[in-house]
């Protein structure tokens, strides 16, 4: 099998994995609310984690200068914020050793198991652990990235890593609506049993399930094992622009890729930490501004997800090979820069927020959709270019640079500041206002996108050096 069929298997099961991961997001809220309804108990698990959040956030507004108010007196969407991904290395390291098609497989089966215990929720104690066992089968990303690296060469890999971009924006535009319009949509009487009890938004969850069964069929026919792949088909014809393309790493001792990919793996950390936080209150700041309402809400994330897709499509993959992966990565972190700052200056540009509507006219309009554009950029360019810079350091022979450890170990950095950075921006945005804390995210990504040029400015220095010595 080629591989450029074995790519376009692994993208349409990434579609339908991440539509399967994106149908509940917006159902968080609703479904906190039904469990509190279904069980009041002040000694229920829901409720002890609901009084300790509203503790910590008494705790911060106390430091505003503010007196303590009773935790009862807060906004209930913001009670609860859902943390995971952590162990995101364990199946990519295992891949290493028992083979990427048996560990995705394995993966799936916990994620098929995952949505049945959802379907099944009554309690939110047996919804977190649905949660907990989709997390820890977490893996399919790590391991499509692997899958792809594997499969290609460096002349075409950053080109075919961008597909999961593209997968990802695809997704997170389509997913959130189907799962709120299945959520409108009543349970069918077939699914009714007087033994069994069932979720209130299992429909979506049965959605989700149909979803994660057909990949894994899909994946099962499809997929050929690929762990040595790249390594045979390299040994048998290198080509001359694969050479090319990947002469600066092939220079580089193991130990120089392995520092190397620690910077990119550090690098995509940071980044996330602030940009997981902006785009997580991003929602919350239309509606403190303008009352916006669901569809306003999801017309806005529409827009960025979709231009997220063409820029993907159109000038992302051109534009890896043309100015290279760390270079792309960091211009579209200089876009999110510019677009918190537009995000701080917001507020400003709305006279009277408590008789605002809708972001649907004026500056403020104007003001919003500039940074949704710039946040476009961001989503498009710096993940996928990160990730192909990591791919590219790639080194079998290494036990450290193998393909699925060294990647797991670079998207776990990546998940990390994505669990933690919701966590840190909304606390700022609570205590502080959306000025300050966008204002804040704008200048720690300022740091960033100056780390990511030293290094920048560094390769082309040592790139010049090897220019004159080869002269």
């Amino acid at each position: 099998m080629e591989s450029k069929s074995i790519v376009k298997i692994v993208f349409f099961a990434l579609v339908l994995d991440l539509l399967a991961f994106t149908i509940p997001l917006p159902l968080f809220p609703r479904l906190t609310a039904w469990y509190l309804k279904l069980d009041s108990s002040p000694d229920s698990l829901l409720s002890r984690l609901l009084l300790i959040s509203r503790e910590w956030r008494s705790i911060l507004l106390s430091f505003n200068g503010s007196s303590r108010i009773r935790a009862e007196e807060g906004n209930k969407q913001w009670d609860i914020v859902l943390l995971g991904g952590l162990m995101g290395s364990l199946f990519s390291f295992l891949s290493d050793k028992y083979g990427r098609k048996r560990i995705l497989l394995a993966t799936m089966l916990g994620n098929i198991l995952s949505a049945v215990i959802w379907i099944q929720s009554t309690s939110f104690a047996s919804f977190l652990l649905s949660r907990l066992v989709g997390g820890l089968s977490e893996g399919n990303v790590q391991l499509s990235t692997a899958i792809i690296s594997d499969v290609t060469v460096s002349s075409n890999r950053s080109k075919s890593l961008a597909l999961v971009g593209i997968a990802f924006s695809i997704c997170f535009t389509l997913g959130p609506s189907l799962g709120a319009y299945f959520a409108s949509q009543p349970v069918p009487p077939a699914l009714y049993s007087s033994d069994i009890k069932l979720n209130v938004y299992a429909v979506p969850a049965t959605i989700s399930l149909v979803l994660l069964v057909i990949e894994t069929l899909y994946l099962a026919a499809r997929l050929p094992e690929t762990k040595g792949w790249n390594k045979a088909a390299d040994e048998k014809s290198p080509s001359k622009a694969d050479e090319g393309r990947s002469q600066s790493h092939l220079a580089l001792t193991a130990e120089e890729k392995l520092d190397r990919l620690r910077f990119v793996g550090r690098l995509h950390g940071l980044f996330l930490l602030f940009f997981s936080g902006a785009e997580f209150t991003l929602t919350f700041l239309t509606y403190d501004l303008f009352s916006a309402s669901n569809a306003e809400n999801g017309r806005l994330l529409s827009y960025i997800g979709i231009l997220s897709a063409l820029l993907q499509a159109r000038h992302v993959r051109p534009s890896l090979a043309r100015l290279g992966e760390l270079r792309l990565s960091s211009y579209g972190i200089l876009s999110c820069v510019i677009a918190l700052s537009l995000l701080a200056t917001l507020p400003y540009s709305v006279s009277t927020p408590s008789s605002s509507t809708s972001p649907s006219s004026g500056i403020s309009a104007t003001m919003l959709y500039l940074a949704a554009t710039c946040l476009s950029y961001t989503s498009a360019t710096v993940v996928t270019g990160l990730t192909a810079s990591a791919a590219s350091l790639i080194d079998d022979t290494n036990p450290k640079l193998q393909r699925g450890k060294a990647l797991g170990g670079f998207r776990s950095r990546g998940q990390l500041g994505r669990a933690v950075g919701p966590l840190l921006a909304s606390s700022l945005y609570w205590v502080k206002g959306p000025t300050v804390a966008y204002a804040t995210l704008a200048g720690c990504l300022s740091l960033v996108y100056l780390l990511a040029r030293s290094q920048i400015a560094h390769s082309d220095r040592e790139r010049r050096k090897d220019e004159r010595k080869t002269q």
